[in-house]
């Protein structure tokens, strides 16, 4: 027994020294500069340059964009000229040392080369300083230039009459006499909103009851329907530094978007909870170089609860739980070869189109016009799903291709050393959790309750119908 103990302890410590190692590795890695998500060669040859000013003029960023697009050119071209210079004078510097030890050797004076090399000292650090500095403003700039627009995106700032409808999928009717999913999901006993607005605030929500069942019956088919496709589950941090978050969020994210939570004594910068477990799934893989293609494409199934601030939203979008700071999100997430990635945001898509279909929800799928994407994106197609009662189709699915543009950033890389590239990062929604039920709620609801959805019955304990509990909530 002794034996076994002493044996079980000292493999606690291996494993405790183990991952002390790793921590303090990645802590390491983490405080490294980021690589920039557009290649800076990109900006030093006419076409490639051109392209990147089409793209900017595709996105509408107007003169600034283009402004910027100068000023990456102007400091890049600056930079080498002075790293250039930088290494030359180095090379001086040693061919100076190299001159004061042959006359020092001779025992003959050495004053001149001595002053020269003290010179060129001098210079060597303020060129250091000058490349340091220009790279600087480069890295600082290259982050607001978005990926290249594909050339099948729809160039228009106005998605509501410009957004190209590709597919639908049932019939979008609105019966009479229906309830919203604000209403209906009271109607089941599901949800206290005033309840949870006095724990957290506004939009502040709990679930209840057989709407809890119904949360967790979709997160257990959404990662068993991704599994059954070849699909890892993952689940992530809740939470990211800093650095890390930098790598993989747009700047205007940080006031826009996140939440900043302060972290421990020697933490300064604090942590940032995640918006989307696209946000660490991105960085899983950070500094990894694959060397065979055939390990590729890696298929995530990331699951997490997300918090977002949602600032400046109203209306409609604010009734219930449809848009609120805080649920549940089941997402794809894939890497793979470049020659692939197109086909694989394809398949994604109609991942997320057999997903709405098994659960009997009338969608369309939408392109994105070129005006409405996140920089990250190159394309990005929207799946709207009907709601009977709003009369409209609302967004459950966003399901992006953004090339090499995340990998890039935070150095993710395939292939053999003599032809090593980043890999192509893709994300797609499957199930969003809050938005999905609120859709089944309106598109399954019936005179006194709520079926559900065939295929969820199995992981709701066999409950295939939410009888209504109580009547329509009264607004104060």
């Amino acid at each position: 027994r002794g034996s076994h103990s002493s044996r079980a302890a000292a493999a606690h410590r291996s494993l405790a020294a183990t991952e002390a190692g790793t921590a303090a590795r990645h802590s390491q890695h983490r405080n490294r500069p980021t690589k920039m998500p557009l290649d800076v060669r990109l900006f030093r040859e006419a076409d490639t340059l051109e392209q990147v000013r089409e793209s900017e003029r595709r996105r509408f960023s107007g003169d600034e964009g283009q402004a910027r697009i100068d000023r990456i050119c102007e400091l890049d071209l600056k930079w080498r000229q002075s790293l250039k210079e930088m290494d030359d004078t180095k090379k001086a510097k040693n061919e100076a040392s190299r001159a004061i030890g042959v006359k020092k050797k001779a025992k003959e004076d050495a004053t001149a080369e001595q002053e020269a090399a003290k010179q060129l000292n001098v210079r060597i650090a303020e060129l250091e300083k000058e490349v340091a500095d220009l790279k600087a403003e480069i890295d600082g700039l290259l982050p607001k230039v978005g990926n290249l627009v594909h050339d099948t995106v729809k160039v228009s700032q106005d998605e509501e009459a410009d957004n190209e409808v590709v597919s639908t999928f049932g019939d979008a009717v609105t019966p009479e006499n229906i309830h919203p999913h604000n209403q209906l999901l009271w109607m089941i006993d599901g949800y206290e909103p005033e309840r949870g607005v006095k724990v957290a605030g506004h939009r502040g929500y709990f679930l209840k009851g057989q709407a809890v069942m119904l949360n967790q019956a979709l997160i257990s088919y959404s990662l068993q329907f991704l599994t059954k496709r070849g699909y890892t589950p993952l689940q992530p941090p809740y939470f990211m530094g800093k650095q890390a978050m930098a790598g993989v969020a747009q700047l205007s994210d940080f006031d826009e978007t996140l939440y900043h939570v302060g972290g421990e004594a020697d933490d300064k910068e604090g942590k940032y909870l995640i918006a989307t477990s696209e946000q660490p799934l991105c960085i899983y893989h950070q500094g990894d170089w694959f060397r065979k293609a055939e390990e590729l494409p890696l298929k995530y199934a990331g699951f997490s609860t997300c918090f977002r601030k949602e600032a400046g939203k109203s209306g409609q979008d604010t009734w219930g739980i449809f848009r609120v700071h805080q649920f549940d999100k089941v997402e794809q997430f894939v890497l793979t070869e470049p020659e692939k990635s197109w086909e694989m945001h394809e398949e994604m898509r109609q991942s997320a189109e057999d997903f709405l279909q098994s659960l009997g929800i009338p969608y369309r799928v939408v392109n994105i016009v070129s005006g409405e994407l996140n920089l990250a994106a190159a394309k990005k197609y929207d799946i709207e799903a009907w709601f009977p009662c709003l009369g409209e189709y609302k967004e459950l699915v966003s399901c992006s291709n953004c090339l090499d543009y995340q990998a890039r950033a935070v150095d993710t890389r395939f292939g053999e050393k003599n032809d090593k590239r980043f890999v192509h990062m893709l994300n797609s929604t499957l199930c969003a959790l809050t938005r999905t039920i609120s859709c089944i709620l309106e598109n399954y609801q019936e005179a006194d309750g709520v079926r559900v959805p065939e295929v969820l019955v199995p992981f709701m304990g066999g409950v295939d119908f939410l009888k209504f509990e109580r009547e329509p909530m009264v607004f104060k």
